[in-house]
């Protein structure tokens, strides 16, 4: 399995390469350009799969030689599912078969998830060797943020809403995206890597919408701003938690005894 884990790391970059020059349709940016949403970010915000592609590469290369932890063992088949399904979002998205592509991400993002919680235990941020909660974390965070961008591109290419009015079912979907980072977090003890993929990602929408046209964009704009607000003042009050030592003067359950 570990092996399969790292051919799947390494495969992803090769496919966002290949969907990136056009080989199986039209770019992201291109199909995002012709569905405008009030949730969507800027594309410089993008870049960051770069990133996490980077990082997964590290991690599914490093753990072949990393001593073999029961940790590894119980979530190397969620993370290959993760790295495989990924994958074919991109080549599926690009095929422009909109409904399929959002029933993988979420599979995805399920699975991230799953895998980030079980890394993120213990104590301190760095829980596990930071191979190992960096990627998986980031990758987590920016699929939490992305699912409900993705979301919105369904209603806009099938007209399941109104098209010309978004600003109503938007903000549904930015108190979904508001629960799912909070709770998150809360459930990671704050975890930095995460939060810093969410926070990049609002901030990106922040910047796509507080420049666009589209009716409610200004509304949408401040609405993710407030929200990286609040995921980065979430994530920083954990650290400053953790990092705080103890009160001096104040006797321990052990001094009592």
């Amino acid at each position: 399995m570990k092996y399969l884990v790292a051919v799947l790391a390494w495969l992803m970059p090769v496919i966002a390469w290949l969907s990136n020059t056009g080989v199986f349709g039209p770019t992201n940016g291109a199909i995002s350009d012709q569905y405008p949403t009030l949730i969507v970010a800027a594309g410089y915000a993008f870049s960051i799969w770069g990133l996490i592609f980077l990082l997964d590469v590290l991690y599914g290369t490093t753990q072949i030689f990393a001593s073999d932890e029961p940790i590894q063992r119980r979530i190397r088949p969620f993370v290959a599912a993760g790295f495989a399904l990924t994958s074919l979002w991109m080549i599926v998205f690009t095929l422009e078969l909109f409904w399929l592509a959002l029933a993988i991400i979420w599979l995805d993002l399920g699975c991230f998830l799953l895998v980030a919680l079980q890394v993120s235990h213990g104590s301190g941020h760095g829980r596990r060797p930071w191979w190992q909660w960096v990627p998986l974390s980031l990758h987590a965070g920016w699929l939490s943020l992305a699912a409900f961008l993705n979301v919105a591109q369904v209603v806009v290419a099938n007209r399941l809403l109104s098209t010309t009015h978004m600003l109503s079912w938007t903000l549904v979907l930015f108190a979904s995206v508001a629960a799912l980072l909070l709770w998150a977090l809360v459930r990671m003890r704050g975890n930095p890597w995460y939060a810093a993929a969410a926070v990049w990602g609002l901030a990106g929408v922040y910047v796509k919408q507080y420049d666009s046209d589209l009716n409610g964009a200004a509304v949408a704009a401040y609405v993710a701003l407030t929200l990286a607000v609040a995921v980065l003042l979430l994530s920083v009050s954990y650290g400053v938690g953790a990092a705080s030592p103890e009160r001096p003067g104040r006797p321990t359950s052990a001094d009592r005894s």
